[in-house]
């Protein structure tokens, strides 16, 4: 894939949203935003994705998502153990990722992305030090 990926992430909690917790029933919203636009574009902290996805599999997109931001870190989820090749392939091509085990409690989802956020968190600390 040579066209260069560009992502927006926004703190919601920093945003003044009326009335949509309101709508919603929920107190924060997701939301994605996909834009070509560097200036709209920020880089993601972590991917989640899952691998056997139609049209661009979760490792493609891991690698793809790597090469135009390569501090971003990546949890994969698979239950299907045909992904297993796909892994060892981009393991020989010197991609390491986590991969997850569906079925995966929302609780222990949760507990693997705060510990990846915070590794993640303790290396930017180190540089900057």
């Amino acid at each position: 894939m040579s066209k260069v990926m560009n992502f927006k992430t926004v703190p919601l909690r920093e945003l003044v949203l009326k009335g949509i917790a309101a709508q919603t029933g929920q107190q924060k919203p997701v939301v994605l935003v996909v834009d070509d636009e560097r200036v709209i574009a920020n880089s993601p902290e972590l991917l989640l994705t899952d691998v056997a996805m139609p049209g661009m599999n979760g490792i493609d997109l891991a690698i793809a998502v790597r090469k135009a931001i390569p501090e971003c870190r990546v949890l994969l989820f698979s239950g299907q153990a045909t992904t297993a090749g796909l892994l060892a392939d981009a393991h020989e091509a010197g991609h390491d990722f986590t991969t997850l085990q569906k079925p995966l409690h929302p609780k222990e989802l949760l507990v693997r992305i705060s510990e990846t956020l915070e590794v993640t968190a303790a290396r930017k600390e180190s540089v900057c030090v």
